[in-house]
C-alpha cells in the first residue's frame, strides 16, 4: 500500500534544473520529489542491500541450509555465469514462496499492434527513407486498457531471438494492474512516462516514476503497474542482448551528464497474500500466463547489482561549447546499451530540457547534417524547436540513418544574420530521443495509424542558393589565382 503523497509539491515542469530546488540552501535537501511516497537507496550499478525485515539476509553466504524465518534464496542472473566481473549481474533474494511455485504456462493471444522481429522478410514491417511524424496517441476513454494491454509497437531493428537489436513503442492504459504481474523474458524496458504517474511494484519494492522522470525494469523481473492520476501515455525502449549502463565522460572527468548517486533503486517491501494471481509472460515477442495463489511480491530481502531503478531527468548536467561551436548530440547522452560492435551502441537514451546556450560566432541551430544513427524522438511536455509543427506531446518523431536534418529557409536566413545572444533554451520543455546504429524498420501499427504525418519535404523548397550571388566576386578570385585543376579547388 502506498503512503500517502504530500501537498508540498512543486511545478517541475517550470524549473530550470533540479538545482533550483535546493537553492536556498536549506539541510537537509531533498532527493526525490515531494510527492514521491517512497524511500530509495542511490548509486547506479552499485551491489546494494536491502532487507524489510533486519537481519533476514545470511552473511558470509547466500544459500545456507536454512535461511531466517523459513524464507527461501531465489538468484536471479543476467548474464553468464562466466561474465567478467565488471559485466556480471545478479541478485538474491529471500522470499516467502520461489517463482517457481505457479500453475504451468498457457499462450495468450497476440497483441495485433506489437512487434518483435524487425527483419526485412517480416511482410508486416516497413521501410522508407522518409522522415515521419506521429501526432499524440490517444488515450483510450473506453474499455479496460493496462500498461501491457495498451503497448504499440512504433519502430524497431533486429530480433530477441538474436540477442542483438531493439524495439520501440508507446503505452497508453486507463486502468490500473490489480492482481497481474508482467515479466518481459526478451529484454530490459526503459519506461519513459509522458502523461501521469506510474507507480510501479515489483519484486525489489516500489518505484514512483513521474513525467520528466525514467525507470529502468531488468529482463526477468516482475511487476505491476498501477495509475494513481488516472489515464496514462508514454514511451518505452526495449533493448535485447545488452544492459543499459552510464556513458563514458572522458575528458569530462569524474562529473557530469547523469551522475551515478542521481539513480535509485528501491528498498524490499514485502507482500504476502492468498489471492490468485496472473503472470504474464512476454518471450520472444509472444505472451504467455501462468496463475498462481500468492503474491509475486513476497521478497523479505534482496542483495545484489540487478535490480529495477529510476532517474529524475531535471538532474542531469548538462555540457556544451562555452566559445563557439555546436557540440554532437551525444553530450546529452543519459544512458547507452553498448552492442557487439564496441564502435557502435545498440542504443543511447537522450535527454533535452532547459539549458544555456553560450557560443559565439556559431550557427545556432543544429547544423544541416546526415548522422549514421537512426532517430526516434519524443515530447514529454512543452515545444521543442527544430521539429515539424505536429511534433507534440505524446507523439514522436522518425528519422533513419543517413536521412538529411535541418531547418526551414527563414530559421537558417536569421540564425545566420542575427548574434546570438547568450538564453537559455528550451525553456518548459523536455524532450527526448531514442537513438541507434541499427537500422529502423516500421512496425505495421505505427505505419496505418491515423496519426501518422510525413515531414513536408516543401519546407525546404526556398533554401536558396546564395552562392550564385557572389558570381562576380568567384570569378575575379578565380582570374586572379588562375584557373585550378579539377579536383584542386581552394588548394593553395
Amino acid at each position: 500500500m502506498a503512503p500517502a503523497r504530500t501537498t508540498d509539491e512543486v511545478d517541475y515542469q517550470k524549473i530550470f534544473h533540479w538545482a533550483e530546488t535546493q537553492e536556498d540552501g536549506e539541510i537537509p535537501a531533498f532527493a526525490t520529489r515531494k510527492n514521491d511516497p517512497y524511500e530509495y537507496q542511490a548509486g547506479f550499478g552499485n551491489q546494494l542491500v536491502s532487507e524489510a525485515v533486519p537481519g533476514t539476509i545470511p552473511q558470509g553466504q547466500n544459500s545456507p541450509r536454512n535461511v531466517r524465518f523459513g524464507l527461501y534464496a531465489e538468484q536471479m542472473t543476467a548474464s553468464a555465469f562466466v561474465a567478467p566481473r565488471h559485466v556480471n549481474k545478479n541478485a538474491w533474494l529471500y522470499r516467502v514462496r520461489p517463482a517457481v511455485a505457479h500453475q504451468g504456462f498457457s499462450q495468450l493471444p497476440d497483441n495485433p499492434d506489437t512487434e518483435s522481429c524487425f527483419l526485412p522478410l517480416n511482410p508486416k514491417i516497413h521501410v522508407t527513407p522518409t522522415q515521419l511524424v506521429w501526432l499524440p496517441f490517444e488515450i483510450p476513454s473506453t474499455g479496460e486498457i493496462t500498461f501491457v494491454t495498451g503497448m504499440k509497437t512504433i519502430a524497431g531493428s533486429g530480433d530477441p531471438s538474436l540477442r542483438e537489436g531493439l524495439a520501440t513503442h508507446i503505452y497508453t492504459a486507463n486502468q490500473s494492474m490489480n492482481t497481474e504481474s508482467f515479466v518481459n523474458s526478451d529484454g530490459d524496458f526503459l519506461i519513459v512516462p509522458q502523461k501521469g504517474s506510474l507507480d510501479i511494484q515489483t519484486e525489489f519494492g516500489y518505484l514512483y516514476v513521474q513525467p520528466g522522470e525514467i525507470c529502468i525494469i531488468p529482463r526477468g523481473c516482475r511487476y505491476t503497474v498501477k495509475l494513481p492520476d488516472g489515464p496514462s501515455r508514454g514511451y518505452i525502449l526495449e533493448i535485447w542482448g545488452s544492459n543499459f549502463q552510464l556513458p563514458e565522460l572522458g575528458p569530462l572527468g569524474a562529473n557530469g551528464l547523469a551522475n551515478s548517486r542521481d539513480f535509485l533503486a528501491p528498498v524490499a517491501a514485502y507482500e504476502v497474500t492468498s489471492a490468485d494471481w496472473k503472470i504474464i509472460y512476454k518471450l520472444h515477442g509472444k505472451l504467455f500466463s501462468s496463475s498462481q495463489q500468492h503474491s509475486p511480491y513476497d521478497i523479505v530481502a534482496w542483495h545484489g547489482n540487478y535490480y529495477p531503478y529510476k532517474y529524475d531527468m531535471m538532474k542531469f548536467v548538462n555540457v556544451g561549447s562555452i566559445s563557439v561551436g555546436h557540440i554532437d548530440p551525444s553530450i546529452f547522452c543519459v544512458l547507452t546499451a553498448p552492442s557487439r560492435d564496441p564502435a557502435a551502441p545498440l542504443a543511447d537514451f537522450l535527454t533535452f530540457q532547459p539549458r544555456w546556450d553560450v557560443a559565439s560566432h556559431t550557427y545556432r541551430p543544429p547544423y544541416y547534417h546526415r548522422n549514421v544513427a537512426s532517430e526516434l524522438m519524443g515530447l514529454v511536455y512543452g515545444d521543442y524547436g527544430g521539429r515539424s509543427d505536429s511534433f507534440q506531446p505524446g507523439g514522436a518523431s522518425f528519422e533513419t540513418g543517413l536521412t538529411p536534418h535541418g531547418v526551414a529557409y527563414p530559421e537558417f536566413k536569421a540564425a545566420s544574420e542575427n548574434v546570438s545572444p547568450v538564453m537559455r533554451i528550451s525553456g518548459g520543455a523536455l524532450a527526448f530521443m531514442f537513438e541507434s546504429s541499427r537500422a529502423f524498420t516500421i512496425s505495421d501499427f505505427a505505419w496505418n495509424s491515423d496519426k501518422l504525418h510525413s515531414h513536408d519535404p516543401n519546407m525546404w523548397n526556398d533554401l536558396v542558393d546564395n552562392f550564385s550571388t557572389h558570381a562576380k566576386e568567384v570569378e575575379e578570385l578565380k582570374k586572379k589565382f588562375g584557373n585550378l585543376k579539377l579536383g584542386t579547388a581552394g588548394v593553395r
